[in-house]
């Protein structure tokens, strides 16, 4: 197809993005998709990045890299990339920043070697590098690389192409990237399972559903005198090291964590056909926050900081789960005797000084690696409830 007819060619791409384009389901699908119809109108890509960055609180942003015939493959970048010589010394923060479009027409022996990434270019037989920002209706920039091998580079009715999908390219960009911080967002601070609840309209006061779930709970002793002697960062880091020994856990073993309080955890485990898939998740991952919290004391200790001390309970059970709260502002979480009956046993794993304790509710699943401590009477319950422990725990 002769460049004459690029300008012409161009506008089913560009109703196709003022659509939605509706033939795509990824973002990822999107940009491969896109760069397919470009290549029928006679573009000549060689190799297109998309660069979005995002609200996370460990991503900076995400880079789609796609090359003919291999497809999209999607990178995450994290903060500490900022600081980097690569990303200084890269186009991207400048269009980030003036919202400006950068050309460097490689084939040209007078063009100026000023970002590394020309060197990778050159590299691969590239002939003309374009980075265009994509605006967001926010303010925020974002933006998009396109490469060619042509000799001689992008033809001018080609770059005119590429300017006529840059805007409504952006708004569908913008599309999929409002979805992923929203996802993002009820994750980080929710938690998984209850942001997708929320995602697909489970957000009226209560909506509530009954489900059968290990309840895990976990509170650091000592943290009111903590707070008293430490300074208010030093009492953060403090929570912040606990709850790295904790949280990873939980997510490796199919656990979600539903909130945090103070110096405690909320978490879940839910039983999706059979209990015990879900209660030696729980305890997998117990274990594994116990060796993380040793680990993280004897580091602790080496640095003459006080040790994390903690308690953790679980309890198979009934909960409530769902939206709780008042009108304009609600907590999505778990209710019910069961929830009380974990919070009693966390008590108790203070009082008999253990650092976990399970219902016998839980260890009937899991009986090679419980042994019991007899049954105790806890505050708010008739009967007397069984206790039971680690077997390597036990005395």
């Amino acid at each position: 197809m002769d460049d004459g007819s690029t300008t012409e060619s161009i506008l089913p791409v560009v109703d196709w993005l003022v659509d939605g384009a509706p033939t795509a389901g990824q973002p990822q699908d999107v940009l491969a998709q896109l760069c397919d119809r470009l290549l029928v109108c006679g573009l000549p890509l060689h190799r297109v990045a998309m660069f979005i960055t995002t609200l996370h609180p460990n991503v900076m942003g995400r880079r789609f890299l796609w090359r003919p015939s291999e497809g999209v493959l999607v990178t995450e970048a994290q903060y500490d990339i900022v600081a980097t010589d690569t990303y200084g010394r890269s186009p991207v923060p400048v269009v980030f920043e003036h919202a400006e479009t950068i050309r460097r027409r490689l084939a040209d022996p007078t063009c100026p070697n000023d970002y590394q990434i020309l060197d990778e270019m050159r590299a691969e037989g590239v002939t003309d590098y374009l980075i265009q920002p994509l605006p967001f209706t926010n303010g925020e920039v974002h933006a998009v690389s396109w490469t060619t091998t042509r000799p001689g580079g992008f033809a001018d009715e080609q770059i005119a192409a590429l300017e006529a999908i840059r805007r409504p390219f952006a708004r569908l960009a913008e599309v999929y990237a409002l979805r992923r911080i929203a996802t993002t967002l009820l994750n980080t601070y929710v938690g998984r399972g209850a942001g997708e609840r929320i995602l697909q309209g489970r957000i009226r006061r209560g909506d509530i559903e009954r489900i059968h779930a290990v309840i895990l709970l976990s509170d650091l002793r000592d943290f009111t005198s903590l707070s008293d002697r430490l300074s208010g960062e030093a009492v953060i880091g403090l929570l912040n090291s606990y709850f790295d020994c904790l949280v990873p856990a939980l997510d490796a073993h199919g656990g979600e964590v539903l909130k945090f309080v103070g110096d405690g955890l909320l978490g879940i485990f839910p039983v999706a056909d059979d209990p015990v898939i879900a209660c030696r998740g729980a305890l997998a991952a117990a274990d594994e926050a116990r060796a993380a919290l040793t680990e993280a004391n004897a580091e602790r200790t080496a640095r003459a900081e006080p040790e994390l001390r903690y308690g953790l309970a679980l309890h198979l059970g009934e909960v409530l789960y769902g939206n709780v709260g008042s009108a304009g502002r609600l907590d999505f979480t778990t209710i019910g005797p069961a929830v009380n009956l974990t919070a009693r046993l966390e008590t108790l794993a203070r009082d008999l000084e253990r650092d976990l304790v399970a219902s016998a509710a839980f260890a009937r699943h899991c009986p090679e690696a419980l042994t019991s401590l007899g049954s105790f009477q806890l505050r708010g319950f008739r009967a007397p409830q069984e206790v039971f422990v680690p077997s390597g725990d036990a005395p």
